[in-house]
């Protein structure tokens, strides 16, 4: 640490670690002293811009230098081991969602971070902008009662994946895992996991075994929070599926509430709008406030405490593992049950 700023290096220059670049710049206790990709000409004109080191190599980035913060934008299957050299050098991390393939993989960096001592975050912008705050206020609240019914709908768009999102190895899974964690961050973070899951999913390709090796593009989750509460969640990415849209909307007595990243909408029973709130959150601003709360958490972790914690993050993996499952076997399973296979306390959040 240097001067009360945390030199900080970011591992990725796709278009989400420039976004991290760029909110670190908004930042005062970070310093970002390097910056790694695997493409050497864009590793160097950023660093240039930002004056700092470029790497081409994730592995000398962490050897050669001593950090307080690695922030890391790349997909773990390009950087896994890297992120474990890190932790084992005391650098606190932040990995943009998701943080791992598979459960079993998100349990493996929670205990080595947990041995070393150090902060490890799943890093979803979502969570910070100001519509879904303002529905955990609203649930908190308790302003929506008895709430019966939930639906969540995410729908990518016209968004090119890159080719690696298709290979189960490498992605862990498809729309579920890669696209659409934060919708699904949401849910548990306002009602927290489901009792069960029951999911199917598909792709696009024509013959039943190709589809065996590549991973979903659409799916369908339904849960059970209770016996009286239980919900859905429709995905897909695939091509010509229309326009980018994501929301979730809960049916409660006489309410309807409808979220997405930049409008609340509260209806009456018939539907009729009572009450709309529109933000002018973006990216960047849920980035910095991102930024602003890891950065605390580390330099004042008495009164800052670790925002959404790689333990925290083991339940939305738990509940994304069940589906998956829960497609394979054609079976509801049980997210806590997910959970209960790991050697971890399930209760005990990181940084308390």
């Amino acid at each position: 640490m240097n001067e009360g700023k945390l030199n900080t290096a970011i591992l990725g220059l796709n278009e989400s670690g420039q976004l991290l670049l760029q909110a670190s710049e908004a930042v005062d206790c970070i310093k970002v002293q390097a910056v790694a990709d695997k493409n050497t000409n864009l590793a160097e004109q950023i660093a240039g811009q930002y004056q700092c080191v470029a790497y081409d190599d994730y592995r000398q980035l962490i050897i050669q230098n001593q950090l307080d913060c690695l922030l890391v934008a790349a997909p773990i299957h390009s950087c896994d081991e890297y992120v474990r050299m890190a932790m084992k050098k005391k650098f606190n991390v932040l990995k943009l969602a998701p943080a791992a393939r598979d459960f079993e993989e998100a349990a493996e960096f929670v205990k080595l971070a947990e041995e070393q001592d150090i902060r490890f975050a799943v890093g979803n912008p979502s969570r910070f902008a100001k519509s879904y705050v303002e529905l955990r206020k609203f649930l908190e609240e308790g302003k929506i009662e008895q709430i019966f019914l939930m639906t969540a709908f995410c729908n990518i768009g016209d968004y090119i994946q890159p080719g690696w999102r298709t290979d189960p190895k490498l992605a862990g899974g498809g729309v579920l895992l890669q696209d659409c964690y934060r919708i699904i961050d949401q849910v548990v973070l306002s009602f927290d996991i489901p009792q069960q899951v029951y999911s199917l999913n598909t792709n696009q390709a024509q013959d039943k075994q190709q589809r065996l090796y590549l991973t979903e593009d659409t799916a369908i989750i339904t849960m059970k929070f209770s016996d009286t509460f239980i919900g859905n969640f429709i995905a897909t990415r695939r091509a010509g599926s229309g326009p980018k849209e994501e929301f979730i909307k809960m049916y409660g007595k006489d309410i309807i509430l409808t979220v997405s990243d930049t409008h609340l909408t509260v209806s009456d029973a018939l539907g009729r709008a009572i009450k709309k709130m529109k933000y002018d959150d973006d990216e960047l601003a849920c980035s910095i406030e991102l930024l602003k709360s890891f950065a605390g958490s580390i330099l004042s972790p008495e009164t800052n405490k670790l925002c959404s914690s790689g333990r925290e993050n083991l339940k939305d993996m738990a509940v994304i593992e069940s589906a998956y499952l829960s497609a394979r076997t054609g079976f509801p399973e049980e997210p806590a049950r997910i959970l209960q296979l790991a050697s971890l306390e399930v209760g005990k959040m990181a940084g308390d």
